[in-house]
């Protein structure tokens, strides 16, 4: 092998991945997993798809070596294949964010329709939490939250927090999570906490960000 039959060989390879990504549809079903794994049923509810175009996604995002796939009972269930492709996720994300300002105005566009979205951040959520001042709340679904989940978190999932209401203590401040700065059930939940009479705010950082956020503090 040559040269130029060795590099043409590799990028070939190297665009193999490019091309699964170029679907944003495919882009949302990775974001979906890093979750934790979820069934072909599940990821069709949350990405608004149907089952058939959920699954011939998948079967591109498997070919590409991407996510892997586990049969449970009647259910297959797929999850990221490598740690390797949350990490390539988050530099895509940070990436397009510094280098595209259609992702910022959209972001502030849609954010701006929420009035009074307190947030707080992860230095200051952990200083909070060791001194016994928050409580803190997973609004994702359990399952996400059985995967992986901010130690210290009660798990609330949004659709039951109206009904769970009465048992977070008042004196507390309440900080909600959701999946990260795309998701907005963290906001929905702040909005309701506020209007009865909690005071909140809304962490827009994964579980994933605060164990990165961990780990660099046992570094320091």
């Amino acid at each position: 092998m040559n040269e130029r039959t060795f590099k043409n060989t590799l990028f070939n390879e190297f665009a193999r991945i490019g091309k699964c990504l170029s679907s944003p549809k495919r882009l949302e079903i990775l974001d979906v997993l890093t979750q934790g794994p979820k069934s072909v049923e599940s990821i069709s509810k949350i990405t608004s798809m149907s089952l058939a175009n959920v699954s011939q996604h998948l079967q591109t995002l498997h070919q590409a070596k991407l996510v892997d796939s586990q049969k449970r009972g009647n259910f297959v269930f797929y999850k990221l294949s490598d740690p390797s492709v949350l990490s390539f996720l988050n530099s895509l994300y940070d990436l397009s964010e510094s280098q595209l300002v259609e992702v910022q105005h959209v972001k502030e566009q849609f954010l701006g329709q929420f009035s009074d979205v307190e947030g707080i951040t992860l230095e200051e959520l952990a200083k909070r939490m060791e001194n016994g001042e928050v409580t803190l709340i997973d609004v994702r679904p359990v399952d996400e939250y059985e995967a992986a989940h901010i130690p210290g978190a009660i798990s609330v999932p949004i659709e039951e927090l109206a009904e769970q209401l009465s048992a977070l203590p008042l004196k507390n401040k309440v900080v909600a999570y959701c999946r990260g700065p795309y998701c907005l059930m963290a906001i929905k939940a702040l909005e309701l906490l506020k209007a009865k009479g909690f005071e909140a705010s809304h962490l827009d950082k994964s579980v994933h960000d605060w164990n990165n956020f961990v780990q660099e503090k046992e570094i320091r």
